[in-house]
Protein backbone atom coordinates (compact mmCIF):
# COMPACT_ATOMS: atom_id res chain seq x y z
CA UNK A 1 0.00 0.00 0.00
CA UNK A 2 1.31 3.01 -0.87
CA UNK A 3 1.41 5.98 1.72
CA UNK A 4 0.07 9.59 0.54
CA UNK A 5 3.27 11.26 0.78
CA UNK A 6 4.83 8.95 -1.57
CA UNK A 7 2.05 9.15 -4.25
CA UNK A 8 2.46 13.00 -4.07
CA UNK A 9 6.52 12.78 -4.29
CA UNK A 10 5.88 10.04 -7.35
CA UNK A 11 3.51 12.50 -9.37
CA UNK A 12 6.31 16.18 -8.33
CA UNK A 13 9.02 13.52 -10.15
CA UNK A 14 7.31 12.73 -12.75
CA UNK A 15 5.29 15.29 -13.68
CA UNK A 16 9.22 17.44 -13.29
CA UNK A 17 11.00 15.11 -15.62
CA UNK A 18 10.84 14.39 -19.30
CA UNK A 19 9.24 11.54 -18.98
CA UNK A 20 5.81 10.13 -20.63
CA UNK A 21 5.30 6.90 -18.34
CA UNK A 22 6.02 5.52 -15.42
CA UNK A 23 4.58 2.38 -13.93
CA UNK A 24 5.80 0.83 -10.21
CA UNK A 25 4.60 -1.91 -8.20
CA UNK A 26 4.67 -3.50 -4.78
CA UNK A 27 3.31 -5.12 -2.55
CA UNK A 28 0.18 -6.55 -5.02
CA UNK A 29 -0.28 -2.13 -5.25
CA UNK A 30 0.12 -0.94 -8.82
CA UNK A 31 0.84 2.60 -9.91
CA UNK A 32 0.59 3.71 -13.48
CA UNK A 33 1.14 7.86 -13.97
CA UNK A 34 1.25 8.32 -17.83
CA UNK A 35 1.52 12.32 -18.93
CA UNK A 36 -0.59 13.78 -21.76
CA UNK A 37 -0.64 17.36 -22.77
CA UNK A 38 1.19 18.12 -19.42
CA UNK A 39 -1.47 16.44 -17.31
CA UNK A 40 -0.53 14.34 -15.26
CA UNK A 41 -3.53 10.68 -14.88
CA UNK A 42 -2.56 8.44 -12.15
CA UNK A 43 -4.25 5.02 -11.61
CA UNK A 44 -3.61 2.83 -8.09
CA UNK A 45 -5.32 -0.29 -7.91
CA UNK A 46 -4.52 -3.01 -5.74
CA UNK A 47 -4.39 -6.48 -8.20
CA UNK A 48 -7.31 -8.57 -8.74
CA UNK A 49 -9.78 -5.82 -8.84
CA UNK A 50 -12.21 -4.59 -11.16
CA UNK A 51 -10.80 -1.80 -13.32
CA UNK A 52 -10.15 1.11 -12.36
CA UNK A 53 -12.01 4.57 -13.18
CA UNK A 54 -9.12 6.77 -14.63
CA UNK A 55 -9.73 10.54 -13.50
CA UNK A 56 -7.64 13.57 -14.53
CA UNK A 57 -5.19 15.04 -12.15
CA UNK A 58 -6.58 13.29 -9.14
CA UNK A 59 -6.72 9.68 -7.76
CA UNK A 60 -8.53 7.32 -9.76
CA UNK A 61 -11.60 5.82 -7.67
CA UNK A 62 -14.37 2.99 -8.15
CA UNK A 63 -17.61 3.73 -6.01
CA UNK A 64 -16.85 3.07 -2.79
CA UNK A 65 -19.39 0.54 -1.11
CA UNK A 66 -21.50 1.72 1.78
CA UNK A 67 -20.27 2.02 5.30
CA UNK A 68 -21.25 -0.22 7.83
CA UNK A 69 -24.58 1.07 9.64
CA UNK A 70 -23.96 1.72 13.55
CA UNK A 71 -26.46 -1.06 15.72
CA UNK A 72 -29.38 0.54 17.00
CA UNK A 73 -28.31 0.59 20.74
CA UNK A 74 -24.84 2.66 19.79
CA UNK A 75 -24.03 6.67 20.27
CA UNK A 76 -23.08 7.99 17.17
CA UNK A 77 -20.81 10.89 18.10
CA UNK A 78 -21.11 14.38 15.55
CA UNK A 79 -18.35 16.63 15.56
CA UNK A 80 -18.88 19.74 17.57
CA UNK A 81 -16.90 23.05 16.86
CA UNK A 82 -15.18 24.48 20.33
CA UNK A 83 -16.27 27.85 19.84
CA UNK A 84 -17.26 29.22 16.79
CA UNK A 85 -14.34 29.65 14.53
CA UNK A 86 -14.01 33.42 13.87
CA UNK A 87 -10.35 33.71 12.64
CA UNK A 88 -10.62 31.80 9.69
CA UNK A 89 -7.67 32.84 7.74
CA UNK A 90 -5.25 31.71 10.47
CA UNK A 91 -6.59 28.31 10.57
CA UNK A 92 -5.11 25.57 8.55
CA UNK A 93 -7.17 22.87 6.65
CA UNK A 94 -6.17 19.81 6.41
CA UNK A 95 -7.62 18.25 2.28
CA UNK A 96 -8.37 15.12 0.95
CA UNK A 97 -5.68 14.04 -1.15
CA UNK A 98 -7.82 11.77 -3.19
CA UNK A 99 -11.46 11.25 -3.38
CA UNK A 100 -12.96 8.22 -0.98
CA UNK A 101 -14.96 7.77 2.19
CA UNK A 102 -13.42 9.64 5.11
CA UNK A 103 -13.02 7.52 8.17
CA UNK A 104 -12.45 9.14 11.96
CA UNK A 105 -11.00 5.16 13.30
CA UNK A 106 -9.08 2.32 12.25
CA UNK A 107 -12.49 0.78 12.66
CA UNK A 108 -16.07 0.66 13.60
CA UNK A 109 -15.54 0.10 17.30
CA UNK A 110 -12.15 1.98 17.91
CA UNK A 111 -12.05 5.14 18.85
CA UNK A 112 -11.28 8.27 16.63
CA UNK A 113 -7.94 9.18 15.43
CA UNK A 114 -8.43 12.83 16.70
CA UNK A 115 -11.08 15.05 18.22
CA UNK A 116 -12.09 18.55 18.66
CA UNK A 117 -9.25 20.14 21.19
CA UNK A 118 -6.51 17.32 20.36
CA UNK A 119 -3.40 18.46 19.99
CA UNK A 120 -1.36 17.15 16.69
CA UNK A 121 2.22 17.05 15.24
CA UNK A 122 2.99 17.10 11.73
CA UNK A 123 2.98 12.84 11.33
CA UNK A 124 -0.02 12.55 13.20
CA UNK A 125 -2.95 10.55 11.97
CA UNK A 126 -5.97 12.09 11.60
CA UNK A 127 -8.17 9.98 9.77
CA UNK A 128 -8.17 7.46 6.86
CA UNK A 129 -9.82 8.14 3.43
CA UNK A 130 -10.63 4.42 1.24
CA UNK A 131 -10.08 4.70 -2.03
CA UNK A 132 -10.82 1.35 -4.01
CA UNK A 133 -10.30 -0.81 -0.56
CA UNK A 134 -7.42 0.86 0.26
CA UNK A 135 -7.25 2.60 3.34
CA UNK A 136 -5.02 5.97 3.01
CA UNK A 137 -3.72 7.04 6.37
CA UNK A 138 -3.97 10.68 6.24
CA UNK A 139 -1.32 13.13 8.31
CA UNK A 140 -1.62 16.54 9.87
CA UNK A 141 1.48 17.90 8.29
CA UNK A 142 1.05 20.41 10.62
CA UNK A 143 1.77 21.19 14.68
CA UNK A 144 -1.63 22.54 16.31
CA UNK A 145 -4.65 21.96 17.59
CA UNK A 146 -7.77 20.77 15.55
CA UNK A 147 -10.60 23.10 15.95
CA UNK A 148 -13.17 21.90 13.37
CA UNK A 149 -13.65 18.58 12.24
CA UNK A 150 -15.76 19.63 8.71
CA UNK A 151 -16.95 15.56 7.80
CA UNK A 152 -18.60 12.97 8.92
CA UNK A 153 -17.65 9.67 9.59
CA UNK A 154 -18.54 7.60 6.44
CA UNK A 155 -18.65 10.36 4.27
CA UNK A 156 -17.50 10.74 0.83
CA UNK A 157 -15.08 13.37 0.44
CA UNK A 158 -13.37 14.50 -2.96
CA UNK A 159 -9.98 15.70 -3.70
CA UNK A 160 -8.96 18.79 -2.12
CA UNK A 161 -12.15 18.63 0.19
CA UNK A 162 -11.36 20.67 3.58
CA UNK A 163 -11.66 18.06 6.22
CA UNK A 164 -10.00 19.67 9.62
CA UNK A 165 -9.43 23.50 10.33
CA UNK A 166 -6.33 22.98 12.52
CA UNK A 167 -5.18 26.33 14.39
CA UNK A 168 -1.27 26.55 13.95
CA UNK A 169 1.34 26.94 17.16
Amino acid sequence: MFKVQELREIIKLVDGSSIDEFVYENDGAKIKLKKSNGVVTEVVAPKKEAAPVVQQGTVAAAPAPAPVAPKAEEKVEEPKAAAPVADDASLHKITSPMVGTFYQAPSPDAPAYVKVGDKVGEETIVCIVEAMKLFNEIEAEIKGEIVEVLVKDGQLVEYGQPLFLVKPE
